[in-house]
């Protein structure tokens, strides 16, 4: 019977080597690039005196939110990471979080606008999404290690390709969802298809679209364990070091700081709701 396997596995790494001989100078050159700017987004954050950049993260989730609590929450957490000595590996990965986040957001919400209105173009999308989804992450590593060696790429690309399936379900669902009364209504009132969609699809599709991006964020803080593997900085770094030693009171400190970020994350860029309940 082996006789007749089909040779998926050889052909994909044979096309992974092909790719490795003679786009090594590309590959080598969007590593630099993209670790640079990780790099630098990251020196930017430790630039801050710590005690300030909480106050400002203090002041940003109460501009975002106007929940005193959430802002408590939010002072109370950093403090307790700064003084557990995290504080440079949580702002790795937030570096990180935000950059992949903004990435998948880029590529998510066009692609699901453009699913919702292509038919077609969604169900040849959604089996592709399904095998992102589905694919075990460690398996993502294997090319990108190949091709953009060790380092915070590898697990970066991965995470975008693991993370990038839920904004674009999501606002597909959101346009897609959109009552056809209020687009007839949009129609009858002159409305462009531009216009259709700033003023009526993406306000109505809104708390969908920021599910998304919630549900990104909580992906991409997932993969800091995966990525922490290929040589990312991080949170991770203690984690998979605890994990070698069984250093229980490490790997617990390292995992709580990971959840602080976590929770204040979704906390903060959940869409903040009226006292009637609807989105604001």
């Amino acid at each position: 019977m082996n006789n007749y396997k089909l040779p998926l596995g050889e052909v994909t790494a044979d096309f992974v080597d092909w790719l490795t001989l003679h786009g090594a100078d590309y590959f080598d050159a969007f590593a630099d690039t993209l670790e640079m700017t990780i790099h630098g987004v990251t020196n930017g954050l430790l630039w801050f005196n710590p005690l300030a950049l909480i106050s400002l993260f203090g002041v940003l989730a109460h501009f975002i939110q106007r929940k005193w609590g959430l802002t408590v929450f939010v002072v109370l957490s950093f403090l307790l990471i700064l003084n557990l000595g995290y504080w440079q590996e949580t702002m790795e990965t937030l570096a990180q979080v935000l950059f992949a986040t903004l990435v998948c957001v880029m590529i998510g919400v066009p692609l699901g606008i453009y699913a919702a209105h292509k038919p077609t173009f969604f169900t040849f999308l959604q089996p592709v999404l399904d095998l992102m989804q589905t694919v075990p992450t460690f398996v993502y590593l294997i090319p990108t290690l190949t091709l953009f060696g060790l380092g915070v790429v590898p697990g970066l690309i991965s995470t975008v390709v693991f993370a990038v399936a839920a904004p674009i379900r999501l606002t597909y669902l959101g346009i897609h969802d959109v009552p056809a009364e209020l687009m007839d209504a949009g129609k009858a009132f002159g409305c462009s298809r531009r216009q259709l969609l700033t003023r009526i699809e993406l306000p109505y599709a809104m708390p969908s679209i920021s599910a998304g991006i919630t549900q990104c964020i909580m992906l991409s803080l997932s993969m800091v364990v995966v990525a922490a593997l290929v040589g990312a900085d991080g949170l991770g770094k203690p984690v998979v070091r605890a994990l070698n030693t069984a250093d229980i009171a490490v790997g617990f400190e390292a995992g709580l700081a990971i959840v602080l970020l976590a929770i204040i994350l979704d906390r903060v860029c959940k869409q903040r709701t009226t006292r009637g309940g609807a989105a604001a």
